[in-house]
């Protein structure tokens, strides 16, 4: 007696992330699912959020769906969902890598992180670009093959530079803007323009230890923790929402060099998570706060 071969399971169809965000109510749930059945797709996975002190839910969906199912089709229809329920919502393509922008200016640690990890397929971003207002890094871009624009910044041409980074973040089609450790204030008028799409890492020993030489601050005063902070920028220097911190236990022994060497390492790490589950859409605003689905 033989048995006949199985069937080979179909391959799933084109897939894609729905995230949203609006006042919580009942019913939410029940019609994303259902507009996703109806529309002939199938949820891989799900996950939600009702966040009791703002009174806001949260959501992000990934599912398969078959042709002729498209994109444009997808949010078209889903426009009606997202109207009734206030929804702030995006749809895109799994498989759409998000064009990011890369700004540096004389620590060379997290650029340097981040395009080994994109070269290798460890991050899941296309680097459009990098900026800096030195040419340090000028050699270290062009060894992987990424564009890197010279935008010297002073007091009086701070507007005039920021004008130029906007062109090539409209230019280059960028959605996501990290400073991995570009040393200069961003402008207001520069974070409301690109708002939840600037990403910053600094060291999380802040509000101390201010200014130059901060793990040098922390080797004296004898700390015993070093951490790291990747959050969006906003307007308030240095305090907008917290994507991901990093922490790393340290002892007596160790000097101020290993201090800042541990410090990298800890913001490297920090900085590429947060950019990754960015990039993954997996981040949600939550006023001060943010969301994170793993």
């Amino acid at each position: 007696m033989t048995s006949s071969p199985a069937t080979p399971a179909a391959a799933p169809g084109p897939q894609y992330v729905l995230t949203l965000s609006c006042p919580d109510k009942p019913g939410i749930v029940h019609a994303v699912s259902s507009f996703l059945f109806m529309t002939g797709c199938n949820i891989e996975d799900s996950q939600q959020f009702g966040d009791r002190d703002t009174g806001l839910f949260f959501m992000r969906v990934h599912f398969a769906a078959d042709e002729p199912v498209t994109l444009e089709k997808l949010r078209a229809s889903f426009a009606a969902v997202g109207d009734t329920f206030r929804m702030d919502w995006q749809l895109h393509r799994a498989d759409e890598k998000m064009r990011v922008l890369l700004m540096v200016s004389r620590f060379g640690h997290c650029l340097n992180d981040l395009l080994f990890r994109a070269r290798t397929g460890a991050l899941p971003v296309e680097i459009a670009g990098v900026v800096s207002n030195h040419t340090d890094f000028a050699e270290l871009s062009a060894s992987y093959d990424i564009p890197f624009h010279h935008i010297p910044v002073t007091a009086d041409t701070k507007a005039e530079a920021e004008a130029g980074l906007l062109r090539i973040v409209e230019d280059e089609d960028v959605e996501l803007v990290v400073l991995a450790r570009y040393m200069q204030v961003i402008s207001d008028d520069l974070c409301k323009r690109l708002p939840g799409r600037i990403i910053n890492i600094h060291h999380s020993f802040l509000p101390s230890f201010k200014g130059a030489k901060p793990y040098h601050q922390a080797h004296a005063r004898g700390v015993k923790l070093i951490g790291a902070t990747a959050h969006y920028v906003t307007a308030e220097l240095d305090e907008g929402p917290i994507i991901e911190q990093e922490v790393e236990r340290v002892g007596h022994g160790l000097t101020p060099a290993q201090l800042v060497a541990v410090g990298r390492d800890v913001e490297c790490r920090a900085l590429a998570r947060a950019v990754t589950w960015h990039s993954e859409r997996r981040v949600l605003l939550n006023g001060r706060r943010t969301v994170v689905f793993d």
